[in-house]
C-alpha cells in the first residue's frame, strides 16, 4: 500500500512511499480509507512546529473516514463492509480528559491516516452518518468533534442564546451549524468580505472584516445590546483572547481552540475576574462525544462544508491550501476512487 509520511519536517519533505498492508490482531480493525481531512495542527505537526521532538517518520493526519475490511480475533463491535471514522485519541472512550486517555492521538503520538489502509483498535472508531459521502465524513473526527464540544458541552448553547465564531476555517463552520441547530444566533469574523457572504448562506446571522474593524468586540456588544455574547469560539489564540474577553458577557463561555495568532501584550486578568468569565480549553473529544454528535448530524441531515478535493498525490498541495489560509470550510484528500 502506499502512505505518506514525515521523514524530516517540511511540506516539500514529504514523501510517499509503499509499506506492506497491515493486518488486524487481536482486538483490531482493518480499514480501507478513502478520505482524509486536514486539520490547522497537521500542518504544524508536518512543518515541526506542534511537536519539535516527534519520532520520525511519521504517517500524518488524524481525521478519515474508510470501510472495514477486516477484523481481528475477538472483534465484536464491527464487521466488514461497515462506514467507519478513527478517534482522534485512540484512548478517550468516554468520560473526562485524563493523560492516559489523551495519548495515542492520530497522527502524533501514533501513525496517522494519510494511507490507503489503516489497523485501528475496535473501540477507535465509530459509525459514520449514512448521508454522508467520504469526503463529508472525514471532516468529522477533530474539527466537528471539537466544534460540538464547544457549542454543546462547554457553552450549552440553546435557543435565543448568541455565539461569536472567529473566521471560516473547519471548526468555525461546524459551530456555526451546530449553535443554529439549537436556535442561537451567531456572529462572527473574518479577514474576507468574500468569505462572511458564503458564510450568510450557512445562515450566519451577521459578520464583520476584522482587518477594517480590528475592535470587533465593540461591533459584538453593538450587536447584543451592551450585553456580550454567550459564547465565543475561541480559534484564534492568544492574539484575538483579549477581544473575545471584551466580547463575551458576564458569566458567559470562552471555548479556547486555537492557537492560529500570537501577541506579545500579558495576559490581563482582570475581566476574566470581573466577568466572571468560564475560559474552558477544549481539545477534541472523546467516543462517547464523536456518537452523540453524530447522532444529531443524522437527524437534521447536516453536511460538512468541504471547500476543496484533492487527490492523493497531491497532498502536499492540500498542505499548502491550508497555509494559504484561503479555504473556507474542510480541506479534503480523496485517498481512493
Amino acid at each position: 500500500m502506499e502512505v505518506w509520511q514525515i521523514p524530516s519536517f517540511g511540506i516539500d519533505n514529504l514523501e510517499i512511499v509503499e509499506r506492506p498492508t497491515p493486518q488486524p490482531a487481536s482486538g483490531q480493525v482493518l480499514v480501507k480509507v478513502h478520505a482524509a481531512s486536514l486539520n490547522y495542527r497537521d500542518l504544524l505537526m508536518v512543518l515541526g512546529r506542534y511537536n519539535p521532538k516527534l519520532a520520525l517518520p511519521r504517517i500524518p493526519c488524524s481525521d478519515g473516514a474508510g470501510e472495514v475490511i477486516a477484523v481481528g480475533a475477538g472483534v465484536t463491535r464491527w464487521k466488514p463492509g461497515q462506514r467507519v471514522a478513527g478517534i482522534f485519541m485512540q484512548n478517550w472512550i468516554e468520560g473526562a480528559p485524563t493523560a492516559a486517555k489523551q495519548r495515542a492521538a492520530l497522527g502524533g503520538d501514533i501513525d496517522g491516516i494519510a494511507a490507503q489502509y489503516v489497523v485501528l483498535s475496535e473501540n477507535g472508531l465509530v459509525e459514520i452518518p449514512g448521508h454522508l459521502s467520504w469526503e463529508e465524513a472525514a471532516t468529522l473526527p477533530c474539527a466537528a468533534v471539537t466544534a460540538w464540544n464547544a457549542v454543546v458541552r462547554a457553552g450549552r448553547i440553546k435557543a435565543g442564546d448568541t455565539v461569536v465564531i472567529q473566521g471560516t476555517g473547519g471548526v468555525s463552520i461546524f459551530a456555526l451549524q451546530f449553535a443554529k441547530l439549537a436556535g442561537a444566533r451567531v456572529l462572527g469574523t473574518s479577514s474576507s468580505d468574500e468569505k462572511l457572504r458564503r458564510a450568510y448562506s450557512f445562515d450566519l446571522d451577521s459578520g464583520v472584516n476584522y482587518k477594517s474593524n480590528p475592535d470587533w468586540a465593540a461591533w459584538v456588544l453593538e450587536h447584543t445590546g451592551g450585553a456580550g455574547a454567550d459564547l465565543v469560539v475561541e480559534v484564534g489564540g492568544a492574539g484575538t483572547l483579549a477581544q473575545s474577553l471584551k466580547a463575551v458577557r458576564v458569566g458567559g463561555v470562552i471555548a479556547q481552540i486555537g492557537i492560529l495568532s500570537q501577541t506579545n501584550d500579558p495576559l490581563v486578568i482582570g475581566p476574566i475576574l470581573h466577568k466572571q468569565v468560564h475560559l474552558e480549553g477544549i481539545y477534541v473529544g472523546s467516543r462517547v462525544d464523536f456518537e452523540e454528535m453524530n447522532k444529531a448530524i443524522a437527524i437534521n441531515s447536516l453536511r460538512p462544508v468541504v471547500n476543496e478535493v484533492f487527490a492523493f498525490r497531491h497532498f502536499k498541495n492540500a498542505l499548502k491550501a491550508m497555509e494559504s489560509a484561503s479555504h473556507f470550510g474542510k480541506l479534503v484528500i480523496r485517498i481512493t476512487e
